[in-house]
Formats: C-alpha cells, sequence, structure tokens
C-alpha cells in the first residue's frame, strides 16, 4: 500500500518520507509525525491504518537531518540513540519548516490533518499552533506538550493521555486542561505508548477508543 517518497523543504535539503494511500476515494491527507524512534515499522503501520480509512498518509523522516533513514527500536538502547537526536541535535524551527513542506505536499490531497506521538505528539501541538494549512491536529502522549501550553492553536486540537504515563503525570494533564479550554483532551487507563503493538505498553482497548475519537475528530474537520 506505501510507498517511500522524497520531499524538498524550503531551504532546498529532500528528506525521505512514506506515504500510504487508500485504494478508493481520498477524503482528504494525514500528516504523521513521529516518535524518537524514526518513521519505523509501526509508523508505516499507522499510516497504512489511515489509508485504509480513506486518506492519504504521509509520514516525514524528520531526523534526516540529522542521520538519514532512522529507524530505531523500543528497547534501552534504541530510546538512548532516539533522545539523543530529538533533544540534542535536531533543531525545532527547522523541523517545523520540514513539517509545513509535508502539509503543502499533502495539500493537494484537500484538507490536512496532523496526527503525532510522543515527540511527535509535541510536534503536532505546535504544528497546530504554528503551520499554516493545518486543518485539525490529534496528539498522542506528547511529551513537553505542558511546557508550550502559552501557545494558541489555529485550529481544532484533541489530546490523548494515559493516566498510568509517569513520563507525562496526570498533574501534568490536568494543567494542559486548564490552561487550553479549547483542546478536547481524552484520558485512558493505559501507559505511555499505548497506541504502538511493538511495545510492552501497548494497550489494545485503549488505541482502539483513541483510534475512534481521531477518526470522528478527522472525518469532521478533514473529510
Amino acid at each position: 500500500m506505501g510507498e517511500q517518497r522524497q520531499l524538498r523543504a524550503i531551504d532546498g535539503f529532500t528528506f525521505g518520507a512514506y506515504e500510504a494511500r487508500p485504494t478508493g476515494d481520498v477524503k482528504g491527507s494525514i500528516l504523521v509525525v513521529q516518535e524518537i524512534f524514526g518513521v519505523n515499522t509501526h509508523i508505516r503501520e499507522v499510516c497504512d491504518g489511515y489509508a485504509d480509512a480513506g486518506y492519504v498518509a504521509l509520514a516525514p523522516q524528520i531526523f534526516d537531518r540529522v542521520e538519514r533513514d532512522v529507524e530505531l527500536g523500543y528497547d534501552e538502547a534504541g530510546m538512548t540513540a532516539g533522545i539523543e537526536i530529538a533533544r540534542g541535535k535536531l533543531d525545532i524551527t527547522t523541523t517545523l519548516g520540514d513539517l509545513q513542506a509535508s502539509v503543502e505536499d499533502l495539500s493537494r490531497h484537500g484538507k490536512v490533518g496532523v496526527v503525532g506521538y510522543c515527540f511527535g505528539g509535541l510536534l503536532t501541538w505546535l504544528a497546530a499552533c504554528e503551520l499554516d494549512g493545518v486543518a485539525c491536529a490529534a496528539a498522542y502522549y506528547g511529551g513537553g506538550v505542558v511546557g508550550e501550553i502559552e501557545r494558541t492553536a489555529r485550529c481544532p486540537v484533541i489530546m490523548h493521555f494515559g493516566d498510568l504515563d509517569e513520563h507525562i503525570p496526570m498533574s501534568d494533564v490536568a494543567k494542559i486542561d486548564a490552561a487550553l479550554p479549547d483542546v478536547t483532551v481524552y484520558t485512558y487507563h493505559a501507559d505511555h505508548g499505548f497506541n504502538c503493538d511493538h511495545r510492552d505498553s501497548f494497550d489494545a482497548d485503549a488505541a482502539a477508543q483513541a483510534r475512534e475519537h481521531s477518526l470522528t475528530f478527522f472525518a469532521e474537520h478533514v473529510g
């Protein structure tokens, strides 16, 4: 269903992306923002799932500016390597520019929604606040969002959190909910990474509920 392709940023830099297309009519498109583990098997499967739901789904390889074709596992070594890139080497302003280029590429298919996970959840929130052409955004367990709650979203936003998540305590979720009254916050009895069936923290019920909320949200705001 999916294929690798190349995108060009405003500064001329080319970066890879995985794109999945529906077999039938296209409702619109979804920009899928990776975790710290790169555009790996899980993120490609997320794209495939949105394509099955009728959307063109694109996952840009935002780590390509640091190291091309990063795909990390969910073990300690993968976690360490991913954090080193995301927090130590990646320039967020440039990354948002690459996401803007991705939104503009997808816009030929109609409205563009954004979904992101963990580090990608934070970038999803920033995209909703900073980027042009984003119709709506769904952030999954966005680490660091609580430090960015002074920003104002330019489109409808929903967020998903697990109440067992030690990385994002419920006290932080409460701050987010209180500071962002226009954002719909969903919580589930689950841990960080509950959407990823390649992780020990995967929770099938929470993942299914969150997907249903996200699909309803995208149907309303994308198509």
